[in-house]
């Protein structure tokens, strides 16, 4: 969608509608994570969405890994500036060992990649329940563009 089209405002439903398929077929999203001593940080990663959270693999050493362990509330965005997404929760994670296998499994047949298997450093495996849900498309959904509360979705 292009931001200089116009589009009506929609209702909650549909915002979830909308949010509910986009989670499940795109690609990439920002995860930001804290980390007290060392500030902000943000990368795009792969993930996949289960139908109630988000999945998501990084270096089991990197800034990333190292910050969700000392701080686990994180951001979570996709990639569109028009037609915003934004989830908020808490990351849990898991040693390629003891992530469930069939989140790993669902992971490696979306990428054809499998981290549990890389020859390279560790991964781990993050999982993100969101809390919080905000969507919208322009300036006319911006009131009401949280769709998602304390984990329940408000439509």
């Amino acid at each position: 969608m292009q931001a200089t089209e116009i589009t009506r405002r929609r209702d909650p439903a549909e915002r979830k509608r909308a949010t509910l398929e986009r989670l499940g077929a795109e690609r990439d999203i920002w995860l930001s994570t804290s980390h007290p001593d060392h500030g902000p940080h943000q990368v795009p990663l792969w993930f996949l969405w289960d139908g109630q959270a988000v999945w998501m693999c990084t270096g089991a050493k990197s800034a990333t890994a190292r910050n969700v362990r000392e701080e686990p509330r994180v951001r979570l965005a996709l990639p569109d500036t028009f037609d915003v997404v934004l989830l908020q929760g808490e990351a849990e994670y898991y040693s390629a060992r003891d992530v469930p296998q069939a989140a790993a499994d669902a992971f490696a047949g979306k990428f054809g990649w499998d981290p549990r298997t890389a020859e390279a450093a560790p991964y781990l495996y993050l999982r993100v329940t969101p809390r919080t849900v905000r969507a919208w498309r322009g300036e006319a959904e911006l009131r009401g563009r949280v769709i998602m509360r304390e984990g329940v979705w408000l439509a």
